[in-house]
């Protein structure tokens, strides 16, 4: 046998007597009732003398675990989706007035517009979007609606004019 060998057996030997002892030991009542006594009395009057409760040893691994779990559920089971709050008043207003504003110009008679008017009616057009986008920011701003009901008649008129233009009759 080699040195190495002799010192695998004695490490063996040891870990064997470690294992074979008691995981915690706990002193004896007399021991705590001798504790108790030494201390001033001021500090043994509220003093009950109860041994200490042996403490789960794996807590740690429990409550990781735990919270791997939690986190696996959170990640598996979809949330809801944020609710959006209902439209108010004005964010009503604004869309009936968008569809009176598409009902008209579905009305009006399908006549090629000259290539002058369709700077204008881009500009309207475009002022309707940010009017529209200004209203979902601000969803209570009646002067938005007032003026969102502006450029959808002007830009209504200014479509009728460009129409009977096309036509050829006097506007």
């Amino acid at each position: 046998m080699n040195e190495f060998d002799d010192h695998d057996h004695d490490h063996d030997a040891l870990q064997a007597r470690l294992r074979s002892l008691p995981a915690q030991r706990l002193p004896p009542a007399r021991v705590w009732q001798g504790i108790a006594a030494q201390l001033p009395a001021a500090a043994r009057a509220p003093l009950t003398v109860v041994p200490p409760a042996r403490a789960p040893r794996r807590w740690p691994l429990r409550v990781g675990l735990g919270l791997a779990a939690g986190l696996a559920l959170l990640m598996v089971v979809p949330m809801p989706a944020p609710q959006s709050p209902p439209p108010t008043l004005v964010q009503r207003q604004a869309d009936a007035l968008a569809l009176e504003y598409q009902q008209a110009m579905a009305s009006l008679p399908a006549a090629q517009v000259a290539g002058d008017w369709q700077p204008a009616l881009h500009e309207l057009d475009s002022s309707a979007d940010h009017i529209r986008a200004a209203i979902a920011e601000n969803p209570r701003s009646r002067y938005l609606l007032e003026q969102l009901q502006r450029t959808y008649a002007l830009r209504l008129q200014l479509t009728q004019q460009a129409v009977m233009t096309a036509a050829g009759m006097p506007s």
